[in-house]
C-alpha cells in the first residue's frame, strides 16, 4: 500500500471529511425541514416512514437494522409517528418480546404526497442529478468502510 500524503497540515478543519460530512449533513436535513412541517414531521421521522413504505410491517429491531439506530432511539420516534396516526404498533404473537411496526392508512396515504419531497430537495441543492447519484454511491462506500 502506498504511503498516505495529507499534506502539511493534516489537522486543517477545511481538509476533514468528518467536517465535511457533518456541515452538509446538517445542511442537507435543513432541507427537509419546512418540508416535513405542514405533516408534524421531523427528519428522524420521515426516515421511519421511508423504512416503511420500502418494506412492512417490520419489527423495531428489523427498523433499527435498517436506520443503524438503537432501540432507545427509535422509541421515542415511534410514539410520536403513532400518536400523529402515521403508524401502529402491537406486540408480535408469536414472540411478545417483539415489537412490529405497521403504517396505517394515513401512513399509506402520505406516501403519495411525501413523494413530491425528492424532487424538492433535488430543487433546493440545485445540483445535477448524476452528481447526486454518485455522492450517494460514494457514501454508500463510506458507510460499507466504517461497518456500520
Amino acid at each position: 500500500m502506498p504511503a498516505i500524503d495529507l499534506g502539511p497540515d493534516p489537522l486543517a478543519l477545511d481538509r476533514q471529511v468528518c467536517f465535511a460530512l457533518s456541515v452538509a449533513s446538517r445542511s442537507v436535513i435543513a432541507i427537509y425541514r419546512p418540508l416535513l412541517k405542514p405533516y408534524g414531521l421531523t427528519h428522524p421521522q420521515y426516515l421511519v416512514l421511508l423504512a416503511l413504505w420500502d418494506k412492512a410491517p417490520r419489527t423495531v429491531k428489523e427498523l433499527c437494522e435498517t436506520l443503524r439506530h438503537d432501540p432507545a432511539t427509535l422509541s421515542p420516534l415511534l410514539k410520536r409517528l403513532a400518536a400523529l396516526g402515521y403508524v401502529s404498533r402491537e406486540r408480535s404473537r408469536s414472540d411478545e418480546r417483539a415489537l412490529t411496526v405497521e403504517l396505517t392508512e394515513a401512513g399509506r396515504a402520505f406516501r403519495k404526497e411525501a413523494e413530491k419531497i425528492p424532487y424538492r430537495v433535488v430543487e433546493e441543492l440545485g445540483m445535477d442529478l448524476a452528481e447526486l447519484e454518485q455522492l450517494h454511491a460514494a457514501l454508500g462506500r463510506v458507510i460499507a468502510a466504517t461497518g456500520r
